[in-house]
């Protein structure tokens, strides 16, 4: 009988856990020997180098570290400056949200071409913070889970949450990446990022 090989690796793809021994079949039609050896047993799952373990009280160090005048509202809320910025941080523990906000202006004065600019940074040049809208307020805004947050990420975003409320206007640029093309102020944005890293981190 002949088998269709290529429905053989379509069912094997899409459903590995699931094949019979009869499907297990090699190119010339004959079976395979089924392997009796029993499976080891899996360890518990590890986690990912990109993930971190954000808690309120280290993310309140944290702060601190860049701001010693940081004051904590309540728990899980801060505000601060950065370079002359007021930034508030407000956090959900419960439903493991964060966000990072810096208000911008009133959107009543916006007109819909400048709408539009805002949109489009947010497509590129934003990256990982972005222009928000919320109470009648243009922000600058960054959300993530707040458990898999690492120290780096966390210093990262704010840089770039202020970044693309000093290029509010200009460049609509966070500073994450740097594409060339030679321009300082790219550099610039870059290296306030680099100081809060070094200001940010423990030594």
């Amino acid at each position: 009988m002949k088998i269709n090989l290529l429905a053989v690796i379509i069912t094997a793809f899409l459903s590995p856990l699931f094949i019979t021994p009869s499907l297990a079949l090699t190119t010339t039609g004959k079976n395979e020997i089924p392997n009796d050896k029993p499976e080891k047993p899996q360890g518990p799952p590890t986690v990912s180098a990109f993930e971190g373990s954000m808690t309120l009280e280290h993310m309140g160090v944290i702060i601190k570290r860049l701001d010693k005048q940081a004051k904590q509202t309540r728990k899980g809320f801060w505000e601060f400056k950065i370079i002359g910025i007021p930034v508030i941080i407000v956090t959900d523990e419960k439903n493991d949200r964060m966000r990072i906000l810096v208000g911008i202006k009133k959107v009543a004065t916006m007109g819909k071409q400048e709408l539009m600019r805002l949109s489009q940074a947010n497509f590129d040049s934003a990256l990982d913070a972005r222009y928000a809208i919320a109470k009648g307020v243009l922000w600058a805004a960054y959300i993530h889970p707040l458990r898999a947050l690492h120290d780096k990420q966390f210093i990262s975003a704010i840089g770039q949450t202020v970044n693309i409320v000093r290029e509010y206007g200009k460049s609509y640029s966070s500073g994450a990446l740097f594409y060339g093309g030679g321009d300082s102020e790219q550099i610039l944005k870059e290296q306030l990022i680099q100081q809060l890293q070094k200001k940010g981190l423990e030594i």
